[in-house]
């Protein structure tokens, strides 16, 4: 059988030329696109306006996705126009983003996958670290981790957001590949693996007939696992291939996660103060935590007005309010933007049945 044809060298190359001149053109239009971000940051300078504006860049992108007519896929358009959007934003000032450090952290990758990679980065020993530095001004953002679909909330971070003065601009969804890692490749004589409690526990079952007699050793982040694997060859650390990377170890054993699809949700939290809320998108959610008093029907009191006006409850989680009276806080995600007239209309119905009441933020969402 003949080999399949492919092409002459004279046809690759005038592919290639045809290539180059289109990068050349792109190249152009970035940046006449740059210089007109310039002539708005100017403009935003004049009228005292913030430079992100979450719902302005979530639009762009819906927008860019809804008339991709292909062969690029859709689902690579927001973060191609992410780069593009985060390189000219920093061209009018730059933009501190804290997270959960050190290098490598999946923190890290979503705030990177958020903002772009044009940005200040601002690691953070822990996720009180993340809140604190954005309070006082060190960052401009925040990046936090708030949910998993293996484990469920992050309970200090729902936590802090009871009593913090920032709020949610933002989220992100990130895909959590886990793998294991160390100095040498091999799962011998490893002792202790270290990574974040959260990742410990989602990869439990894995550790369990791999590594039974290994000790779970619980640090502030899984880049520091990482780390501190690089410096022992006792150790084994659980993060992600960046980490590896960063701090030279081995993968030596990929995607240990129990669950396949394990997925983490970040929110993004800003000062009040210092950036405005989003403007509707047309694709928003609107977070509150609030607390009703320990009677009968309490619960109905919340649910009733979100029904009355046809108002979408995604998502609904219960902290103990730690009284000691069995009270909980309620965590509570609508579907929709209080500038519309149902959504208003509800949460006011809704903040006269509680006892404690707060909105969390209200933000654009990928529906994509």
């Amino acid at each position: 059988m003949s080999p399949p044809p492919t092409d002459t060298p004279q046809e690759l190359l005038g592919l290639r030329h045809r290539i180059d001149a289109l990068d050349r053109e792109l190249l152009d239009l970035l940046n006449r696109r740059a210089g007109l971000a310039l002539a708005v940051g100017e403009i935003k300078k004049k009228e005292g306006s913030v430079v992100f504006r979450p719902e302005r860049e979530a639009q762009v992108i819906d927008g860019l996705k809804s008339v991709n007519p292909g062969p690029l896929k859709t689902e690579s358009v927001a973060p191609i126009w992410r780069e593009i959007m985060s390189a000219c934003r920093a061209l009018e000032t730059p933009t501190r983003v804290a997270y959960l450090g050190p290098a490598g952290t999946f923190s890290e990758e979503a705030a990177l996958g958020f903002f772009g990679s044009s940005i200040v980065r601002v690691p953070c020993a822990s996720i009180e670290e993340v809140f604190r530095s954005t309070s006082a001004g060190v960052a401009d953002f925040g990046v936090v981790p708030v949910e998993n679909s293996t484990e469920g909330t992050v309970r200090n971070a729902l936590d802090i957001f009871l009593t913090t003065p920032l709020f949610i601009i933002g989220e992100t969804s990130l895909f959590v590949r886990h793998n294991l890692l160390r100095q040498t490749n091999s799962l011998d004589g490893i002792e202790a693996v270290c990574a974040h409690p959260q990742a410990l526990a989602q990869c439990h079952e894995w550790l369990s007939m791999h590594l039974p007699q290994a000790e779970r050793r619980p640090v502030s982040s899984n880049a520091e696992g990482a780390r501190l694997a690089g410096q022992d060859v006792r150790l084994a650390g659980i993060a992600s291939t960046r980490a590896a990377s960063e701090y030279g170890v081995h993968v030596v054993a990929p995607a240990i996660q129990d669950d396949a699809h394990n997925r983490t949700r970040f929110a993004i939290v800003t000062d009040p103060h210092r950036h405005p809320a989003p403007k509707s998108s047309g694709h928003d959610c609107t977070s509150l935590v609030v607390s009703v008093v320990n009677r009968p029907g309490a619960m109905y009191d919340i649910l009733a007005p979100l029904k009355k006006h046809g108002v979408s409850m995604t998502r609904l989680e219960s902290r103990p309010a730690r009284s000691g009276q069995w009270e909980y806080y309620f965590f509570i995600d609508l579907q929709g933007h209080p500038d519309q007239p149902a959504v208003q209309t509800a949460m006011q119905e809704l903040r006269e049945s509680c006892a404690f009441f707060k909105v969390l933020g209200t933000y654009p969402i990928d529906v994509h």
